[in-house]
């Protein structure tokens, strides 16, 4: 891989030159200012390295479809091309999409976010072209426009090209550097349902004196929010435990191979313990492969300064569930709704607003031995190996639901800030990727 690293190193300014272009351009799929230009970009990109490019119209932003290469092996790839807003502006050092180099970081809006891994395999398949020859696989590669704001095209595209995206494996986007500098692999994603609970009580606020003979919407809702979990943070609801798969024993032994500074991470947490003060195997089994149900936000009534004697006509509480195979969003909401009825709360409205299906990889799959070897001879240490993200993201249709086992492996760090005010990355993580990258396609070609 000497000529191979030797393009890269010699190619450097010119890199970073073209990394800036690419955030310089706003692609912000929330309000779509750029971007019809920024699929153009890619689309340029893309063809430059002689790739087949469709661009598959959704009724939102297009998903580009890009297929090259050849040999026995099909190396799937996934990226985005949408960024977040960039508010709140003023917090940025410099403008968001003015980038800027400092300290040996690049600064800009969608840096992290996924920009950065999305150029960084373009140019990693450039220096393969250039210096060693013929690609010795089969990529195909969907790059999306919609993935901030939920990916609402994506399963649809996926459901009508299923025989089109057959492959052996996918390097999904995102990853990198955890707390600990150490580089990770990520082989899944854990579903979410994010609903709204909604309780209707009287016509219109009330005077606080009528609450002893007027039903409270905000007591009602309290009530049953109250039945979802106990004190000790276990998850109540009827049947809900029952469809979550146990770890394998493979994956238990990913999880104690982890590295866990346990005062370190609640340092980083703000927090003084962990939940029923576990330690350990207990902790990380908790955080990867347990289901989760928490209140994003409540509100009824008056909130303001000062005093106003009010019974609420409304309520309502918005709730995430972290899902883990085998719930579904529809078994959460079905569940929760039958739960919620046993117990006389069937005035309390389920409003789901958004979800993901959980997607877990094979951790024998070849791309993840592959990937490992990758890892080790440019990172010169066993990657650490995390078998399902606490996160949540549009996997499951591309990947999971068409049995193609799946990495997530990336050239952020922790303090990349993703989403934030002064996102970045290191120019050192940035180039390590596209080595990263020039070696998994030497390994999962020979895999």
């Amino acid at each position: 891989m000497f000529a191979f690293d030797d393009y890269i190193d010699s190619r450097r300014d010119r890199f970073i030159a073209d990394l800036k272009d690419f955030v310089r351009q706003p692609s912000v799929a929330a309000t779509g200012h750029g971007m019809a230009q920024m699929a153009a970009l890619v689309r340029a990109r893309l063809q430059a390295l002689g790739a087949r490019v469709q661009t598959v119209e959704t009724g939102g932003a297009p998903i580009l479809f890009a297929e090259l290469g050849h040999g026995p092996r099909t190396l799937l790839i996934y990226n985005h091309y949408d960024v977040q807003p960039p508010d709140p502006i003023d917090l940025w050092t410099t403008p968001p999409f003015e980038p800027e180099v400092r300290d040996g970081k690049l600064y800009a809006r969608g840096v992290s976010d996924n920009k950065g891994d999305l150029l960084g395999r373009i140019q990693a398949i450039e220096a393969w072209q250039n210096a060693i020859g013929e690609l010795p696989l089969k990529i195909k590669w969907v790059i999306e426009g919609e993935e901030e704001i939920g990916s609402p095209h994506l399963a649809e595209f996926a459901r009508a090209h299923a025989a089109e995206l057959q492959a052996d494996g996918c390097l999904w986007e995102t990853g990198g550097k955890n707390e600990d500098d150490l580089f990770s692999l990520t082989l899944g994603l854990k579903g979410i349902q994010y609903v709204e609970l909604r309780v209707r009580g009287n016509r219109r606020d009330l005077h606080s004196g009528y609450a002893a003979i007027a039903p409270s919407p905000v007591w009602r809702l309290i009530w049953a929010l109250n039945t979802l979990k106990d004190e000790h943070d276990n998850i109540t609801i009827d049947q809900y435990l029952d469809h979550v798969r146990a770890p394998s024993e493979a994956e238990l032994a990913m999880l104690r191979a982890m590295p866990l500074d346990e005062a370190k991470k609640k340092a980083a947490l703000g927090i003084d313990r962990f939940i029923n003060d576990e330690h350990g195997l207990d902790v990380l089994t908790r955080f990867y492969y347990g289901p989760t149900v928490t209140i994003c936000g409540l509100q009824a009534g008056y909130t303001g300064e000062g005093v106003k004697t009010v019974l609420p006509a409304y309520a309502f509480a918005k709730i995430d569930f972290r899902l883990v195979p085998d719930l579904t969003p529809e078994l959460c909401v079905k569940l929760l709704r039958a739960h919620l009825d046993r117990r006389g709360f069937t005035d309390v409205e389920i409003v789901p607003l958004s979800s993901e299906q959980p997607a877990r990889s094979a951790v024998d799959a070849p791309l993840v031995a592959a990937c490992q070897a990758a890892a080790r001879e440019v990172y010169g240490h066993e990657p650490v190996m995390i078998p399902l993200s606490p996160g949540s993201g549009p996997m499951y249709p591309l990947t999971t639901a068409l049995h193609i086992p799946t990495v997530m492996a990336g050239v952020t760090y922790s303090g990349s800030r993703a989403h934030a005010p002064d996102e970045n990355i290191r120019l050192d993580d940035y180039f390590e990727g596209l080595r990263f990258i020039g070696r998994l396609i030497m390994h999962f070609a020979e895999a």
